[in-house]
């Protein structure tokens, strides 16, 4: 039995949470009595229950995200079912939430029905002093503590790499951060001009390099702006360099117009499928991108692109959103043409091995974030459910958005993960304007199908090669 335990059900099996970890190796002397359960989305709930049920705590503290909202409520539901009768009565353990998702909701919102108390904001520090208090008896009378603002001095935060499993770092994509926050003010994001805070670096290589001796092998960096501090980001990626015989993929995320020469040099130097980069350009109408407070000149963030398609080996991943103020489909379209033409149009790589993705997604008014001043201008209207999607705006119809919903999926399905790559190459040529065509195959694609997931890969090419054939 253990006192504190610590849950979370993360988007896949192979996504392991580093926040349980670093809440487990902050409690002090509380640390001993902490035990930590993860979970998956897609895991039957009655396994997820009953896990819970046999740990029998007395406080049980859920990580909460946009991506597990709707299962953690199912969750608590099921949970408060056996606690108040069911058929194994236990006890009901002091419940506490925390995460991104919480640290911004009213505090109407239905999952706090579930929830004894509510730690918003980063955590390490308040959580500690509130298990403390409460094994200590004395519980507070305040269900929300903190705020979605609140951050911790990330020099007194105890490491917790070690808290990953042998089986974690073998089998398991492993998260890291050398920094938090970020100092951009994009109108969409929850970390928007959240005081940049960097973890000491040497300490930090220390873990990092006993993550590899101890077997660690796919690193992905939680860092919002890995290049803002290049002299940092070069140390780090050198540091990887001379240990990428033991390490198979590193993955940063980059703002796309920080990419000086000597940035440039050490990128060239990775080899091929060893380095992943994951980019922002959000939108390359420049009216849109001041709109919404997203920096960065077009040109220069294509010419990013560029470079690394032509003279790296690097994986890379474009992100575009749509649905955002002002901007129409004429204008999305016209801009997903520029990025694809970018990102296709060197012969040597096109298509080889999927080393670019471009990844299309749907604004989100996300809990907290100033996206809300555009709503009655520009006539946005969002689901009141995670994920918060646009559902229409005064440039974009509903049924638009729908539409380009469906492309997005079909084209993670055809293009980013790439099953067909001759096939697809011949449809849709690389350099070439495709969003027109893709929309109109992705409209018929979903008239014969009826849905645009778990489709049979051969009925699927079947498909596409009666398009290539009109």
């Amino acid at each position: 039995m253990a006192n504190i335990v610590l849950t979370t059900i993360n988007a896949k099996w192979i996504h392991p949470s580093l926040a349980l970890r670093l809440l487990k190796a902050n409690l002090g002397e509380l640390e001993a009595a902490c035990e930590i359960l993860e979970f998956a989305l897609r895991q039957p709930l009655k396994e997820k229950v009953d896990g819970i049920l046999a740990a029998k705590p007395r406080l049980l503290a859920l990580s909460v995200s946009i991506w597990n909202h709707a299962a953690t409520i199912e969750l608590l539901k099921a949970l408060s079912k056996e606690w108040a009768g069911g058929h194994k009565p236990s006890q009901k353990p002091l419940i506490v939430l925390g995460g991104p998702e919480v640290s911004w909701l009213p505090a109407g919102a239905e999952i706090f029905r579930y929830a004894d108390y509510v730690i918003r904001g980063e955590a390490e520090e308040s959580f500690r002093l509130f298990c403390h208090s409460v094994f200590n008896g004395n519980k507070g009378a305040d269900v929300f503590i903190n705020h979605g603002e609140t951050i911790v001095d990330v020099n007194k935060i105890v490491p917790a790499y070690h808290l990953y499993t042998d089986e974690d770092l073998k089998r398991k994509l492993i998260y890291v951060e050398s920094s938090r926050g970020c100092p951009f003010a994009c109108e969409f994001c929850q970390g928007n001009l959240q005081t940049v805070r960097e973890f000491p670096l040497e300490p930090f290589l220390l873990e990092m390099d006993t993550l590899i001796k101890r077997g660690g092998q796919i690193f992905k960096f939680l860092d919002r702006s890995f290049n803002l501090n290049i002299i940092r980001a070069k140390r780090i990626m050198e540091f990887f360099l001379e240990r990428i015989e033991e390490v198979k993929t590193v993955h940063f995320e980059m703002v796309p117009f920080r990419f000086p020469q000597d940035l440039k040099e050490i990128i060239r130097r990775f080899p091929p499928g060893t380095l992943r980069l994951e980019l922002g350009v959000q939108s390359l109408n420049p009216e849109t991108k001041a709109l919404v407070h997203v920096l960065g000149e077009t040109d220069e963030e294509l010419e990013t692109l560029e470079f690394l398609r032509r003279e790296t080996n690097a994986i890379v991943h474009a992100d575009l959103i749509a649905g955002l103020p002002g901007e129409n489909m004429i204008s999305f379209g016209a801009g997903f043409d520029r990025l694809w033409k970018v990102m296709s149009g060197v012969p040597e790589t096109s298509f080889r091995g999927s080393f670019f993705e471009i990844q299309l997604g749907i604004l989100k008014c996300l809990p907290g974030t100033p996206i809300i001043r555009h709503n009655e201008a520009y006539g946005m209207s969002y689901s009141t459910e995670p994920p918060y999607e646009v559902i229409e705006t005064n440039a974009l119809s509903a049924a638009e958005l729908e539409k380009i919903k469906n492309f997005a999926r079909f084209w993670e399905l055809l293009v980013n993960r790439n099953p067909f790559p001759g096939l697809t190459q011949r449809i849709f040529p690389p350099g070439e304007t495709v969003f027109d065509k893709f929309m109109d195959i992705s409209d018929k694609l979903l008239a014969h199908f009826g849905k645009n997931w778990g489709i049979d890969q051969n009925e699927l090419k079947r498909q596409l090669r009666k398009f290539l054939a009109s």
